[in-house]
C-alpha cells in the first residue's frame, strides 16, 4: 500500500512530530465535490495527523468534520479579499468575502486565529497582490506563508514564497490545496505537536514543509453530492 503514497508519506515522522496538511477543500467549498466519507478514507490512506479544512467562504464543513474524522481538524476558511485570497485558521465564525485584506486579517486575529497567505506568488490562483502582501507583512498581520502549494505548477513560485517567508521572519506552511480526495497530503508540514493557535505557530516555526510542488491534474468526476445548504 505504501508504494502508492508520495515519497514524503512512506516513512513515519520522528516521535513527537506530526504531519499537517494546511490547505484542504471539501464539498462545502463549491468548487470541490469531496464528501466526508472520502476525506475520512484519504486520511486513513495517507496517515496524515491534522488537516486544516479551508473551504471557500464556509466553515460549516470544517466544524462538522472536526466531530467525525479519524484525525484532528483545524477549522479554517479561504477568503476572497479585494486584492486576493487569505486563509484564516482556528476560526469559530465565518468571515465574509469582499473586505479589504487588512480588515480580513484583523477579523481573523479578533477570533484568536492565524493569518495564513496561500499560494502568494501564483497568478493562476487568485494570489494576494504583491503590494497587499507587503503591506500586511509590514503591519504585522501575517503569521505564516504557504511555501509549498501542491497545485502550483512552477516550483520557482514556491521558491519565491520560501524566500519571502525567510526574509521576513514568517513561519512556513504547506498544503495540498486538495479539491479531490486523491490529492490530500500531497504537501504537508512535519512539525512538533501543538495545542491551540499560539502553540501551532510556535511548532510551525520548527516545522519542515515537504511534498510535491505540483500535484498532477485529476479527472473531474461528475456526480451528485449531498446538499450543504441549511
Amino acid at each position: 500500500m505504501n508504494d502508492f503514497l508520495p515519497a514524503h508519506l512512506r516513512e513515519p515522522v520522528d516521535p513527537g512530530r506530526i504531519r499537517v496538511d494546511m490547505h484542504v477543500h471539501t464539498m462545502w467549498s463549491g468548487d470541490s465535490t469531496t464528501t466526508p466519507d472520502e476525506i475520512a478514507e484519504a486520511v486513513v490512506r495517507t496517515g496524515v495527523d491534522v488537516i486544516c479544512v479551508t473551504d471557500h467562504h464556509a466553515i460549516e464543513g470544517a466544524l462538522s468534520l472536526a466531530r467525525s474524522l479519524p484525525c484532528r481538524v483545524v477549522v479554517g476558511e479561504e477568503i476572497a479579499t479585494h486584492t486576493g485570497e487569505l486563509i484564516g485558521l482556528f476560526l469559530s465564525e465565518r468571515i465574509p468575502q469582499g473586505l479589504t485584506a487588512v480588515d480580513t486579517a484583523r477579523r481573523i486575529r479578533a477570533q484568536g486565529g492565524l493569518v495564513y497567505v496561500p499560494h502568494p506568488f501564483d497568478p493562476m490562483r487568485r494570489n494576494l497582490a504583491a503590494a497587499t502582501l507587503a503591506d500586511l507583512t509590514e503591519r504585522g498581520l501575517v503569521d505564516a506563508v504557504e511555501v509549498i502549494n501542491a497545485k502550483t505548477s512552477l516550483d520557482s513560485l514556491n521558491a519565491r514564497a520560501r524566500r519571502w517567508a525567510r526574509d521576513h521572519g514568517l513561519a512556513s506552511g504547506a498544503g495540498s490545496d486538495s479539491h479531490v480526495p486523491e490529492a490530500l497530503a500531497a504537501a504537508v508540514v512535519e512539525m512538533p505537536d501543538f495545542d491551540g493557535p499560539a502553540s501551532f505557530l510556535a511548532s510551525l516555526a520548527d516545522g519542515v514543509a515537504v511534498g510535491r510542488h505540483h500535484d498532477p491534474p485529476r479527472q473531474w468526476r461528475p456526480r451528485i453530492v449531498p446538499s450543504t445548504g441549511s
